[in-house]
Formats: C-alpha cells, sequence, structure tokens
C-alpha cells in the first residue's frame, strides 16, 4: 500500500494516552493498520486570522508541492528509458526510500527555522520548490531538443528507403564522378516491380547508359538501383520514373557532407550521453528537495487545523496510518467512532461543498479529526489534495 492518512486529534491527558488509545482500536483490536507517531515542533502560532488564510494557502502550496514532485519523479522515468528498472532507486528523499523517510519524519530545522512565523516558512518552501519547476523545464527543454534531433537522425539512418538517408548506402564508385556530361540517380523500386524495371529503365527516355542500372541495397519492400544517362536527359527521365512509379531520390554524392552527417549523429549521440549522467544526478537531488518539501508542507496542514479544529493551548497528538488494503471501510468507521464526540457542531451533518471557514473541508469531505491522505506512488496521476 502506497497510501498513507495523517491524521490529528486533540491531546487527552497526555498525548501519550491519545497515542495508546489510537494503537488500541486500530491495531490491537482489529488490525486495521500499521501507526506511526508524526512528530511536528512547536510552531509559532501567531492569530486566528493569519491561521485561517493559511488553511487555504496550505491546501494549494499542497497540491502545487505534490505535483512538481510528481513530475520530476515521471521525467527521471522518462529519461532513463531502458534503465527505467533502476528508478525506485533513485526516488529517494534524504537518501531513504520514500515510506521509510514519512515514518520516520523529522523536521528539517536548517531549511524551515522553526522560530520563522508560518508565513514565513510557507513562502521559503514555495520559492524552493517554484525554483524547481522552473529549473526542470529549461533542463527538459534543453535535454528533450538534444534527443529529438538524435531520434530524428536515427530514423533517417534507419527508415524505408523512401524516406531515409542513403549516404550510407552507397561508395563513391557507384556513382559517374565529375563529368561533363553524365549524371548517376539513385531510383527506388518496389519489389514486385523489380522486373518492369530491369526491361524498361533504358528505354524510358533516349541518352540512357545502357545496362547502368545496379542495386546498392534492399529492404523488406523496396531495392535502391542506379541508373546512369546523360544530364541534359535527367528531368525527362525524372518525370517518366514518376509515371511508372519508380522513385527518384534527390541525391548528389558529397564525401564532405556525408562526413558531416555522420560527425552530427556522434556529436549528438556523445552530447546526448553526456547530458544523462548530470541530469539523472539533478532530478534525484531535486526530486528529494520536493518531497521532503510536500511532507513538511503536510505536516504544516496539520498544525494549522489542529489549532484551527482544537484550539489553544498546541495540544495533539499527530500520527501517520497505513491503512490494510481490505480494511480502509472498516478503519474510517472504527476512527469515526473514536473521535465523534469531536463533532460538536455536527459539521459531518453539513451538505457536501459547504464552505466552513478555517476548516479545509477538502470537497465536502469531513471527520472529526484532521485527515489528510498522502500516497507515495509518485508514478501515479497527482491528485488535488
Amino acid at each position: 500500500m502506497t497510501e498513507f492518512w495523517l491524521i490529528s486529534s486533540p491531546g487527552e491527558k497526555t498525548c501519550q494516552q491519545t497515542w495508546e488509545n489510537l494503537v488500541r482500536i486500530t491495531t490491537k483490536q482489529n488490525n486495521l493498520s500499521v501507526n506511526w507517531k508524526f512528530h511536528i515542533p512547536d510552531l509559532k502560532v501567531g492569530t486566528l486570522d493569519v491561521l485561517v488564510g493559511l488553511s487555504d494557502d496550505l491546501g494549494k502550496l499542497d497540491a502545487y508541492c505534490e505535483m512538481i514532485a510528481h513530475k520530476v519523479a515521471q521525467y527521471l522515468a522518462e529519461v532513463l528509458e531502458e534503465q527505467r528498472d533502476k528508478l525506485q532507486e533513485n526516488l529517494l528523499a534524504n537518501g531513504m526510500d520514500l515510506g521509510t523517510y514519512i515514518t520516520r519524519f523529522q523536521w528539517d530545522m536548517a531549511k524551515y527555522p522553526v522560530k520563522q512565523s508560518l508565513q514565513n516558512i510557507c513562502d521559503i518552501v514555495s520559492k524552493q520548490v517554484g525554483q524547481i519547476d522552473s529549473d526542470l523545464k529549461v533542463k527538459a527543454t534543453a535535454y528533450n531538443n538534444l534527443k529529438g534531433n538524435l531520434m530524428s537522425l536515427e530514423r533517417k539512418q534507419t527508415g524505408s528507403l523512401l524516406t531515409r538517408n542513403i549516404g550510407d548506402l552507397v561508395k563513391k564508385e557507384d556513382f559517374v564522378m565529375e563529368s561533363e556530361y553524365l549524371e548517376t540517380l539513385l531510383v527506388v523500386i518496389p519489389k514486385v516491380m523489380y522486373k518492369e524495371w530491369a526491361s524498361t529503365y533504358e528505354e524510358l527516355t533516349d541518352m540512357v547508359v545502357p545496362r547502368s542500372s545496379r542495386m546498392l541495397y534492399e529492404d523488406n519492400e523496396h531495392g535502391l538501383f542506379t541508373v546512369s544517362l546523360f544530364k541534359r536527359a535527367v528531368d525527362e527521365y525524372k518525370h517518366k520514373c514518376r509515371e511508372n512509379k519508380f522513385i527518384v531520390r534527390d541525391f548528389v554524392y558529397n564525401e564532405t557532407e556525408l562526413a558531416a552527417g555522420k560527425t552530427e549523429l556522434t556529436k549528438l549521440a556523445t552530447d546526448k550521453k553526456k547530458q544523462f549522467g548530470p541530469l539523472v544526478r539533478w532530478l534525484k537531488v531535486n526530486f528529494s528537495e520536493a518531497f521532503t518539501a510536500w511532507i513538511h508542507v503536510k505536516a504544516l496542514r496539520v498544525f494549522v487545523e489542529s489549532v484551527l479544529r482544537y484550539g489553544l493551548p498546541v495540544n495533539f497528538q499527530a500520527v501517520l496510518l497505513r491503512p490494510h488494503r481490505k480494511s480502509i471501510k472498516k478503519l474510517r468507521e472504527v476512527l469515526n467512532s473514536h473521535y465523534a464526540h469531536l463533532d460538536t457542531a455536527n459539521l459531518g451533518r453539513h451538505e457536501p461543498g459547504m464552505d466552513i471557514p478555517g476548516l479545509n473541508l477538502h470537497q465536502g469531505e469531513y471527520y472529526p479529526y484532521v485527515y489528510y491522505k498522502l500516497n507515495i506512488d509518485m508514478l501515479e496521476s497527482t491528485v488535488k489534495v
């Protein structure tokens, strides 16, 4: 299961008692989930108005951070190509697999100083993740352009004789070179028309060199043939070929240009290989940055919503649960029943979609306790929360 539930409930006599009671109803009595304490430091509360405003802003920041983490992970999968089986070992957070990171979550005091206001911490996260998004667009555009140009050249090397680059299929001796009067054409002939070509190519126009046609290359559907003739008959010959469904390829043998084409292909392949390693490293590092920022935003949301829901002084226990696959419905029922006393205003009976300031109801999804779903499958489509 890659789905986790991040919840909080008000401290009872002690937060430890809150934790023990939750473990009792979810694991010891029913075996519905695996639970971990989710440690949130003492953050600056600020005023109620600030918290209400932050509640909405954090919802947007949460969705944005999740989206960027997904984008980086999905682009890493794309870049790895045939090495995609190594994706999971590259999707780490602070050097840990994602499940381990969230179950052992520790607030990063260096990046997000708790002495700062909640708004300042949000601004730090927003700027950090926005920079990752901006840099990703630049790096992805450059690498995709390089990759696209390389693939285009490679297709020209391997496609049908009608479209592929035929420079690597011919040699200098296949052509009449440096002649004032004669020229060699390259003609693509469908396999079913070989006999027709052999019997007619000398007679399509005057001034064709007898027995000058020779097959240079053959693929599954066509053959590449030469034919030599006087230059002044070339235009008429091309016209006659079109009428007979013989395809003349426009080609002039030039060793310098052919060498340049091969050099370009080699250069692009080398450039792609050079950029691959640094790009993968950048994606690994910045995936970790985006993912850990996202989890910190989740922690901020739990803190803000818990203060709004349960009041001051700050006294709540945050818990991370991983539901067992077949126990999700039952777990929800047990939690709703256990925390029903918190629903003093019967908010759960409001119509879905009602906007109650200070409480993020997630499009009508409301529970007596603070609740956020967290899915760490980074290749699933991003779901706005």
